[in-house]
């Protein structure tokens, strides 16, 4: 076993250590909403407070009613004994694991604690590439020939992993790669685990939301939560929707040996959020539309400075590509962002990327404002990216990308090598 802290988590105390020290660091790697918390969930949790007992482990009635509830809206009638609740949607992803047994497919890039939980529960994971411009999944005919050759050697693999939207890259698979992934897991007989923590934030609602569930419920595990759509990642509440009741006892095992129940408070709360109140809805809809505009003014920072990136389709997150420049690794890239520039990013081989290849992980998130009161106004504002502490901050980082063209090693021995970025794989 070689697991160490999380790379989201290690960074982010890095950064917070050097701006206690006086350092200016614009903190663009770690991926919390950067939100408050609504009044109304906070007085639900206060009123909840005296609830001290343990509860079932697969979480209180009313949360997995409500959760229910929350998928049935989106056209996925949901048993309520098929849901469970877990302390965030890592941990029950995590139970998933040796809940399924087998090995994994993961697409790659993918989130980090993915491969890192994997190599915790025995798991060995097969990382396939996502198709071009689309994170999150992998590709449906690399997945074929990479199952298939696995088994020839022995090995057992049991599942597929998909991110929709996704992180790192910020970007939402096609329903045609959906389509096609479910089919080849049909034909491979692999459950699907589709992560859907950021589904509520996808950033043009109108533009269509297909879960492999829609196409196998059978055969896919939805894992969801409310640590993005309502940044409540401190609280850690998560649910799964599990396609059997046999998979649901074996989730429950692991659960009961690892967490034993959610946090009592925190589910009361929590399915009072699932119930889609008009002030949630609302609140969800505004942090929907700052992620957006926040995220697409970051990605248009790029472009302008020559980095090839796609465009942000959900959640808060770019992965941009700095190849031209001659940095041997994304981890020389990141480093150099950090210690020469005051930009802090996670490199792209954290993520599973091949280490050579200049891509690093952008959270936009955290630039809403250091202060209650700024991100409320941040939420509210017709055009965000205007208010000054939001402009300072994509000021800060169009000085670095120039100063990081003017000073970076050029191969070749060139001062100042342009940016041709390859073609963004996901």
């Amino acid at each position: 076993m070689n697991v160490t802290l999380s790379a989201t988590l290690a960074a982010h105390e890095e950064i917070e250590r050097r701006r206690r020290a006086g350092e200016r660091v614009l903190h663009l790697a770690f991926g919390e909403a950067g939100l408050p918390v609504h009044p109304a969930l906070r007085e639900r949790l206060v009123a909840a407070s005296g609830h001290n007992g343990y509860g079932p482990v697969a979480g209180a009635a009313a949360l997995r009613e409500a959760a229910s509830g929350y998928w049935h809206r989106r056209g996925l009638p949901t048993d309520p004994d098929l849901v469970v609740c877990g302390p965030g949607s890592k941990s029950l992803l995590y139970g998933l694991l040796p809940a399924i047994g087998g090995d994994i497919v993961l697409p790659a890039p993918s989130w980090v604690s993915y491969a890192a939980q994997a190599d915790l529960a025995g798991v060995r994971p097969l990382r396939v590439p996502a198709p071009p411009g689309e994170g999150g999944v992998p590709d449906p005919e690399r997945v074929v020939s990479a199952v298939l050759h696995a088994r020839s050697q022995g090995r057992e693999v049991r599942s597929l992993l998909v991110t929709l939207p996704d992180n790192p890259t910020g970007t939402l698979a096609s329903a045609r790669t959906i389509r096609r992934l479910v089919e080849v897991a049909r034909d491979l007989d692999l459950i699907v685990i589709s992560d859907e923590i950021y589904r509520d934030l996808v950033h043009d609602p109108a533009a269509g939301f297909l879960s492999p569930a829609d196409l196998a419920p059978e055969r896919t595990v939805i894992t969801s939560g409310l640590s993005k759509s309502l940044a409540l990642g401190g609280w850690r509440i998560g649910v799964a929707r599990i396609p059997s009741a046999g998979l649901r006892d074996r989730l429950l095992a692991v659960a009961s040996e690892i967490w034993s129940s959610p946090t009592a408070p925190v589910q009361q709360a929590a399915a009072y959020a699932y119930t889609e109140p008009a002030e949630l809805v609302e609140r969800i809809d505004e942090s929907r539309r700052l992620h957006g505009a926040v995220s697409r003014a970051v990605h248009e920072r790029f472009v302008r400075a020559g980095v090839r990136a796609a465009a942000p389709q959900g959640g808060f997150y770019l992965y941009p590509d700095f190849t031209g420049l001659g940095f041997a690794t994304s981890a020389a890239l990141a480093a150099s962002l950090l210690d020469e520039h005051g930009v802090g990013v996670l490199p792209g081989h954290a993520f599973g990327d091949d280490p050579g290849a200049l891509r690093v992980r952008v959270a936009t998130s955290l630039l809403y404002g250091e202060t209650t009161e700024r991100r409320l106004a941040s939420l509210s504002a017709a055009d965000p990216v205007e208010l000054p502490w939001i402009s300072a901050s994509l000021d800060h980082l169009s000085e670095a990308l120039t100063g990081l063209r003017r000073t970076c090693p050029a191969p070749g021995g060139r001062e100042h090598a342009p940016l041709v970025p390859a073609p963004v794989t996901g």
